[in-house]
């Protein structure tokens, strides 16, 4: 018989998503069975709501309930932040009716854009500098514009933070009066802020928030629409759900929708980063309530022991076998021993790479590419997860942003000859793999040395006849740079004649012409490529939107220039290893922060605890956003006190060793060296963990 509702709980790998799977497949079944739907298994799917935690378990969930049904029908499976921006998206005609706005189609946000439109509106306002002395303009803007995204999150109006920081904050800084003003300011320019994205349909991720719980949940017709629509809920770990997300379970579940809740009390990854687990384990209350107690064969039965150690709950304690040390001075060591024990065990078939985690609390990139290049010397592949670095880091990008400063006037203060020197190298490149340039980086150097003419209105190319010696250039790099030069000032003329031709049509044309006349491009190079052009469209989508609204709006010589300093700071970044959707990397060691690899919700046989002293690992890889206890429903209204940061920390850090151990099924290493990468001795909480475990001796091969 089917149950209503039904509140799973469990600690880490107790089954919970399988019980989920169970409970879909039950009730797919028993609605197919029903006439008015069996010959329509697609109005089945639409109504049922399917939800996971993050894209990741979102893709793999999705792929279980498929292969559970076996294909019968598509399941739509979303995370809680998607499904809210979806539906404020689909029903915006609702909330500008409400709030009499100009109807507008709406226009979403990337977190970069919005810390810059709201960076160039805050700068208005007559005080600016007084408030950038508090804490600089970037942090300044970015945890006033996080304050907004948590109150949207947890279901508090925007009007109502100054009063939260005030109560909350008060009594952790003595220049109070200062501080209260600065909050009070806060508060202001984020109404100033949600007035302007409102009047020209852009949306953030916490207006979207705010739109959804304040005015469209309310709703009588959308909840009309949800009654008619959903007959089902399935959501998967909803300990690391917004606030609201109870909100709209709630009204599902008053409609008469029935629901499957899964919930781990040690996991709320996502607490201080917009989740409030605590909260949504209120709807246990609605439900049937069923505790997995069953764990699988792995580490997770010494959890005790070790949290206690941990913790200093306990000074003296043993840790089992399983969990052993490998301690080095340096960091370098370090590095390379734990590649080594890698090594010897992969080579003598003790273990399959894709069985082995190296988790650390932060990873550097010293780190990340020390343990992949020896690992990969030995043809074990390391797949690092959410790997992003900034574009700007790619010399593609740095030319193509060359380019465009020699094609738009104005924009000669942003070109150097250096970087001349690099367009004319990668422009060059013969269409093979490899990458061989026709212009190598001296004959390169030479030409922007004597043929680029600097001038910040309209720099540009001159002729190779400019440089005395050019026949000693070669026939193939001289050919190779008149192309270059002819098309920038073909491109310059069709930009000074056509006003549409904008710079996304400009990069698309730069990068067929320079970049697509082989196929030697890899996987990271397109990925990088890829991002840069979406960033491209996306900055000029808003462009055209505040020019819409604002016929004085700045020039586009500005925005390019606005456009170009945006990338060149770094703040936009690219997968350099991206998911091969139809061939993914087999048998690769999974390598990964703390946050990331809870997150994936993984297991494997052996771990790597990488600067297991790191004090890190109390903040589990992830910093809180600023404020963020506040937004918590629980929150008692009383002061943040210091004592209460230390009782989150250690509970954080409790909930984090509980879950990794319960990954872990044979081997845990701690990995420790008495100096961190920089150079300061570590001695963080799991530091008692390091000297209670039994010291890993290299066992010797023949």
């Amino acid at each position: 018989m089917l149950i209503l509702s039904l509140w799973i709980a469990g600690t880490s790998r107790t089954g919970k998503t399988s019980r989920l799977v169970a409970e879909f497949c039950s009730w797919v079944r028993k609605q197919l069975l029903k006439p008015k739907i069996k010959a329509l298994p697609q109005n089945l799917a639409s109504a049922i709501l399917v939800f996971a935690a993050n894209n990741n378990n979102r893709r793999a969930l999705s792929d279980r309930l498929v292969l559970a049904v076996d294909g019968t029908y598509p399941v739509v499976c979303k995370t809680p932040v998607g499904f809210i921006t979806d539906e404020v998206m689909l029903f915006f005609p609702l909330i500008f009716e409400e709030l009499d706005l100009k109807a507008q189609f709406p226009l979403r946000l990337r977190p970069e854009t919005e810390q810059e439109l709201a960076t160039q509106l805050w700068r208005t306002q007559s005080d600016w500098q007084d408030l950038c002395e508090f804490d600089g303009e970037y942090r300044l803007v970015r945890q006033t514009l996080d304050l907004m995204q948590l109150a949207g999150a947890s279901g508090v109006p925007t009007e109502d933070i100054p009063v939260m920081l005030h109560q909350g904050l008060s009594g952790l800084d003595t220049s109070q009066e200062n501080q209260s003003v600065l909050w009070r300011r806060m508060g202001e320019l984020l109404l100033l802020w949600r007035r302007w994205c409102l009047e020209r349909g852009l949306l953030t991720y916490g207006l979207i928030y705010e739109l959804y719980w304040r005015y469209l949940l309310p709703n009588v017709k959308y909840q009309q629409y949800l009654k008619n629509r959903y007959q089902a809920i399935f959501a998967d770990d909803v300990d690391d759900y917004p606030a609201i997300a109870r909100n709209l379970f709630e009204v599902m579940l008053d409609h008469g929708a029935s629901a499957v809740f899964t919930y781990n009390p040690h996991g709320k990854i996502r607490l201080g980063l917009n989740a409030d687990p605590d909260y949504l384990a209120g709807l246990a209350v609605r439900c049937q309530l069923e505790q997995r107690t069953t764990i699988s064969n792995n580490l997770g039965s010494d959890a005790d022991t070790v949290v206690d150690l941990a913790t200093e709950t306990a000074y003296l304690g043993t840790l089992p076998d399983g969990i052993q040390s490998l301690q080095t001075i340096s960091r370098a060591e370090l590095l390379r021993q734990t590649a080594e024990i890698i090594i010897d065990a992969v080579e003598q078939r003790q273990i399959e790479p894709s069985e082995i985690a190296i988790i650390a609390p932060g990873l550097d990139e010293i780190a990340r590419y020390s343990l992949i290049e020896i690992l990969a010397a030995k043809g074990i592949p390391v797949t690092p997860l959410n790997e992003q670095r900034p574009i700007i880091s790619s010399p593609l990008v740095r030319s193509l942003l060359t380019l465009l400063s020699l094609i738009y006037q104005d924009l000669g203060r942003l070109v150097d000859r250096d970087s001349i020197a690099e367009m004319l190298t990668m422009f060059s490149h013969l269409p093979q793999p490899g990458l061989v340039a026709q212009i190598d980086p001296v004959r390169a150097g030479l030409i922007a040395d004597y043929c680029y003419h600097v001038d910040p209105e309209s720099p540009y190319l001159s002729p190779v006849e400019t440089f005395p010696r050019w026949d000693r250039l070669g026939h193939q790099a001289t050919t190779a740079y008149r192309e270059i030069v002819n098309w920038i000032e073909e491109n310059k003329a069709r930009q000074q004649q056509q006003s549409f031709l904008t710079p996304t049509i400009l990069l698309s044309e730069a990068i067929k012409h320079f970049f697509d006349q082989g196929s030697y491009l890899t996987s990271d190079k397109t990925a990088v490529l890829r991002e840069l052009i979406e960033t491209a469209q996306h900055f000029w989508e808003v462009d055209r939107r505040l020019r819409q609204n604002e016929p004085s709006f700045q020039t586009q010589t500005a925005t390019v220039a606005q456009f170009i300093q945006l990338l060149r700071r770094g703040t936009i970044t690219a997968n350099p290893r991206p998911l091969r959707s139809f061939s993914p990397q087999a048998g690769a060691v999974t390598l990964a922060t703390v946050f990331q690899y809870r997150s994936l919700r993984a297991s494997h046989r052996w771990q790597f605890w990488l600067d297991a002293s790191s004090p890190l690992w109390s903040q589990g890889g992830a910093a809180t956003l600023f404020a963020a206890p506040l937004f918590l429903k629980q929150w008692s209204g009383k002061t943040w006190m210091p004592e209460d940061e230390y009782t989150m920390d250690k509970q954080r850090l409790e909930r984090i060793l509980r879950d990794v151990l319960a990954r872990a099924e044979e081997k845990i290493f701690l990995c420790h060296s008495d100096l961190g990468v920089n150079g300061i001795e570590q001695a963080g909480a799991l530091s008692p963990l390091v000297h209670a475990a039994r010291q890993y001796a290299n066992p010797v091969t023949s």
